[in-house]
């Protein structure tokens, strides 16, 4: 009698036991912290600071133009160019040049600031164009081709077009890193001045490409 209550009291033990562990398993787990969502680019919806001076509105609708410059040149290089690296520079530079068009468009049409004529190589109302070292108020587009060069460019093909290419784009790039440069040092909008700083930064870098990729050719 007294083993079969002693059996009786294991076995109610044993299923309580095993009752408990699967009313634990079938719990949800604990909640632990939420996950942390991705950062955003600091410039990523960012409305455009309205704080600027005259020195932001020149980089601006200088700087336009000169990427849509740019952007005409590497855009004949998918069929002319011979060298598959100048192609692939000349992708890099229209991927990179367009998106800053828009954000300095963004930028004048915030601050009330006429957007550049299509195709004008000055800028608005700017005296001593074309000067070399003119002060930021006469800035000149430095390093723009003019009509006859980019009609010679599109006259050429594989190898010469290569180097032309190549030469001209160096010339073009340095002009764009001497206006980020002083748009750094005399700029105010801060945002204009970041981009000025990613534009130098990405043309000293891919003047050196270009440079390497001519003692090539």
């Amino acid at each position: 009698m007294r083993a079969r209550l002693v059996g009786g009291v294991i076995a109610a033990a044993t299923a309580a036991f095993l009752a408990a562990g699967c009313s634990d398993s079938a719990a949800p787990p604990a909640a632990g912290p939420a996950p942390t969502p991705p950062a955003s680019s600091p410039q990523a919806g960012a409305p455009i600071a309205p704080e600027h001076n005259q020195v932001d509105v020149l980089f601006a609708q200088g700087m336009i133009p000169h990427h849509q410059q740019a952007i005409a040149m590497s855009s004949q290089a998918s069929e002319r160019a011979s060298s598959q690296e100048v192609k692939d520079l000349a992708s890099r530079i229209d991927q990179e040049q367009g998106p800053e068009i828009e954000q300095m468009t963004a930028m004048l049409d915030a601050w009330g600031a006429p957007r550049p004529q299509p195709g004008s190589t000055a800028m608005p109302g700017m005296p001593g164009h074309g000067m070399p070292g003119a002060p930021m108020g006469g800035m000149p587009m430095q390093g723009m081709m003019g009509e006859a060069q980019m009609r010679q460019l599109s006259a050429q093909s594989g190898a010469a077009f290569d180097r032309m290419f190549l030469q001209m784009m160096i010339e073009h790039h340095s002009g764009a890193v001497q206006m980020a440069q002083t748009e750094q040092t005399q700029g105010l909008n801060p945002q204009a001045r970041e981009l000025a700083g990613t534009i130098a930064a990405d043309q000293q870098r891919e003047i050196i490409e270009m440079q390497t990729l001519l003692s090539r050719i």
